[in-house]
């Protein structure tokens, strides 16, 4: 008979647990110590923040998990406030420069609702300057609610990490949370900066049954960038000018190498060759579009034989610039889906400037090549909004397009004909 737990989503090492997306940020810090120790490495784990619709819940997950953090030498301290959650996280990567620390390192955890990322900025920048030490690393995981649901304005958080040159990832779903979580703070042991990681609603607020894999994800290491020899985090003495020109020259593309080593970004869907229209997406955009195809008709057999591809972003900011060329070189169009203001279609644009004419494609996404609204900056995204979008720009790859009733915005017909 199997012996089943409310312990084993944290506890078991291989198999399925049944989680919500909340408590999947309580098992990344259980999984980043068990790794650990299996390295060898004395770490310790830190996690502060304010809680805030969607992350409301944290801080109960951790109160709820206090034993399991306790005997893994992970100690969570809610913030009386947002900054002083933050300053809390960033004095963590210090402790090798002090040198009095029972840890090899310790990794921070910060969290908080997307206004209070913003209230935060001033720790946070700060913190990311001075950075992260090589076995400890920060992740700094923002709730993001576009559609105000429970904030007084809708809100992003991808603006104020860029403000900070913080690299940022976008998960898709509760098992991205637990990868890209991992991701995260392998990331920031690697380039010696914060990460970042996007949450919204969809993706946090809600349970599921997921694999783990004590052995997954598996952290690759650039074999395409050299590391100076002291790195590239936290040390002392250390001052402004040293700290900004090893945030901006060495700390960012050692983010882009990692996440090309660990191919944060990816075609996920259709056609694996040659493809005429390449849809470059991310986070919870991504379902949208997976979902919206659905809607049209449009599984990946038929994505194959209209040449269609999605490429899949796992870290949105900045933009690993290799992979993507690969896959956007020579396509006809390229369609960027992302909720609410552009991050992603003005990287690839400023990317595609300088290529060859004959193989640049048209990029749209917020507008249309003619300046005409396509996909909106405000509100929420929804399925059947990227759905009228795509239908409007299909036709060009498989007449006869969808019939869209752009007056009710229903899609009349569900399938696409293949000539």
């Amino acid at each position: 008979m199997t012996s089943v737990s409310l312990d084993d989503k944290y506890t078991l090492e291989r198999g399925q647990v049944f989680l919500s997306g909340v408590q999947a940020i309580v098992r990344l810090a259980l999984d980043q110590r068990r790794r650990d120790a299996r390295a060898g490495l004395a770490t310790g784990g830190f996690i502060s923040g304010y809680r805030g619709s969607p992350l409301g819940g944290v801080d109960f997950a951790l109160w709820q998990a206090q034993a399991l953090l306790k005997a893994n030498n992970i100690y969570f301290e809610p913030g009386l406030n947002e900054e002083i959650a933050a300053t809390s996280v960033g004095g963590t990567q210090q402790i090798a420069a002090i040198g009095r620390s029972k840890y090899t390192g310790v990794f921070g955890i910060w969290y908080a609702k997307n206004p209070g990322l913003d209230r935060a900025g001033d720790a946070i920048k700060h913190g990311n300057a001075v950075g992260a030490s090589a076995h400890g690393g920060v992740l700094a995981i923002s709730g993001d609610d576009p559609g105000a649901t429970s904030s007084s304005l809708p809100n992003q958080c991808d603006q104020a990490v860029i403000a900070a040159a913080i690299p940022l990832l976008s998960p898709a779903n509760v098992s991205e949370i637990l990868r890209f979580g991992l991701m995260g703070i392998a990331l920031s042991r690697y380039a010696g900066s914060w990460a970042g990681l996007k949450t919204v609603a969809d993706t946090v607020e809600c349970t599921t049954t997921i694999a783990v894999d004590s052995d997954e994800p598996r952290i690759m290491l650039p074999n395409d960038f050299e590391l100076p020899p002291q790195g590239l985090g936290a040390r002392w003495p250390d001052d402004r000018w040293g700290q900004d020109a090893r945030l901006l020259n060495l700390r960012l593309p050692a983010a882009k190498a990692f996440a090309r080593a660990n191919t944060l970004d990816a075609v996920v869907f259709g056609s694996r060759g040659t493809h005429r229209l390449a849809i470059v997406t991310s986070g919870k955009a991504y379902g949208d579009v997976r979902q919206a195809l659905a809607q049209l008709g449009i599984d990946e057999a038929v994505a194959i034989a209209l040449g269609i591809v999605i490429y899949k972003v796992g870290m949105v900011w900045p933009l690993e610039p290799k992979c993507i060329r690969d896959v956007l070189d020579g396509v006809d169009e390229v369609i960027v889906v992302e909720e609410r203001r552009a991050v992603l279609e003005p990287q690839i644009k400023d990317l595609a400037y300088n290529w060859p004419a004959d193989r640049r494609p048209r990029i749209v996404g917020k507008t249309d090549e003619r300046g005409v609204p396509l996909l909106p900056e405000s509100g929420e995204l929804s399925p059947s909004i990227v759905a009228l979008a795509l239908g409007k720009r299909l036709g060009r790859f498989a007449p006869p397009a969808p019939v869209i009733d752009r007056k009710s915005t229903r899609l009349n017909s569900s399938h696409l004909v293949i000539s």
